[in-house]
């Protein structure tokens, strides 16, 4: 507990300091519904756990956070919105981790003047004709990390994908994005039922296709199922996939079978910057797990809101969705802004999984997409 709190307060001085100046602003609350049960639960527990720690670490007493647990359901998502804006009258949401869920939330929350940061689902939607001044984007968009996987794909020599994903808003853009970088030519296309958990049907598709690679986004538990049957098939098609299918909370389940496989995403453990390196440390020191990239963009989004707070009230709508913009805080990813959008423009990595003592984790082995922003920008009229 010593050394955690040493930790904890080193990491904290510059936070700290920012706090003091939010505090003169008033009071602000926040409510957050992300998935706290069921299969993926993992993803939203590490974006909660990431946004408590940057609070914890402000010193931020002017920050009340209400949590719920959408279920991974969107009515229930929209039950608990109405409830966060008409009872517990929160200034600020954020949280939500699939899009379909963020489909059925976001647009009405915004349309009734409150501000959403969102710490994971970036549906094409809401990037670009359905854009909303009230809405931040601090993950990406949702086609982002799969773009630089084609880009990857296509560097790499590969010309001949079976791509696949669950059929809703986030793998539809998966695919979509992966064909936009993707030059080759594909060996199939299937989309799955979301929450889909045997793979026997697509696995036998895959080892008939003739394919020289396998791009798959099948987060959560359904990524542990593909890639526990996968390996136990026999099958050896070279396999790449976005970070969500690879990250830290899957790999350990996953085992020696995602040992090598590729993954694109717009953070690492391993990123040199002194913001990410006090990250790692501390979430563990904490949590007493590795952080994941859902963890990572938790905690950047709370440090976005505390920056603002630091600038503006949140009563003075104008002045403090002028403060979001400036995306004032550091980030664990280090060089961070926004579109004209409100969607980030940043360098996307490829990373490789690797077995470091008794923990799989990735490492950063090159960047795919320098200074990357999304497509769907020019569509956004603000």
């Amino acid at each position: 507990m010593k050394i955690k709190s040493i930790l904890l307060a080193a990491a904290s001085v510059a936070a700290l300091a920012s706090s003091a100046i939010a505090e003169g602003h008033g009071k602000l609350k926040v409510g957050m519904i992300t998935t706290l049960s069921g299969g993926g639960a993992g993803l939203g527990i590490d974006v909660r756990d990431g946004f408590m720690l940057a609070i914890k670490e402000s010193g931020n007493d002017n920050v009340e956070v209400v949590i719920e647990d959408d279920q991974q359901k969107p009515d229930i998502a929209v039950q608990l919105a109405d409830k966060m804006i008409q009872s517990e009258k929160v200034d600020v949401m954020t949280g939500i981790i699939w899009s379909n869920l963020a489909m059925a939330v976001v647009p009405s929350a915004v349309a009734q003047g409150k501000f959403y940061l969102s710490p994971n689902a970036g549906p094409s939607a809401l990037a670009g004709k359905a854009c909303n001044p009230n809405y931040f984007n601090v993950a990406w968009q949702n086609d982002n990390l799969h773009e630089a996987a084609g880009a990857y794909a296509t560097e790499s020599g590969l010309n001949n994908s079976f791509i696949m994903a669950p059929n809703y808003p986030a793998g539809q853009d998966a695919l979509n994005g992966y064909k936009r970088f993707y030059k080759g030519e594909l060996a199939g296309e299937v989309f799955t039922k979301l929450g889909q958990t045997d793979y026997a049907a697509e696995i036998a598709q895959i080892r008939a296709s003739g394919a020289d690679s396998v791009y798959f986004f099948l987060p959560g538990g359904m990524g542990i199922s593909f890639m526990k049957q996968y390996a136990g098939s026999g099958v050896d098609i070279p396999l790449i996939g976005p970070a969500f299918s690879f990250d830290q909370g899957i790999l350990q389940a996953v085992g020696d079978a995602a040992l090598g496989v590729k993954n694109t995403s717009q953070w690492g453990k391993d990123l040199d910057n002194e913001t990410n390196v006090a990250f790692v440390k501390t979430f563990q020191a904490e949590y007493g797990r590795l952080p994941s990239l859902y963890a990572s963009q938790g905690f950047d989004t709370a440090n976005l809101l505390l920056s603002a707070m630091g600038k503006a009230d949140v009563k003075d709508a104008d002045a403090f969705r002028a403060a979001l913009k400036e995306a004032d805080f550091k980030s664990t990813r280090g060089n961070f802004s926004f579109g004209n959008n409100h969607h980030p423009i940043q360098d996307i990595y490829v990373r490789e999984v690797i077995k470091e003592g008794d923990v799989f984790t990735n490492k950063i082995i090159g960047t795919a997409l320098e200074d990357h922003a999304d497509a769907f920008a020019t569509e956004c009229d603000m």
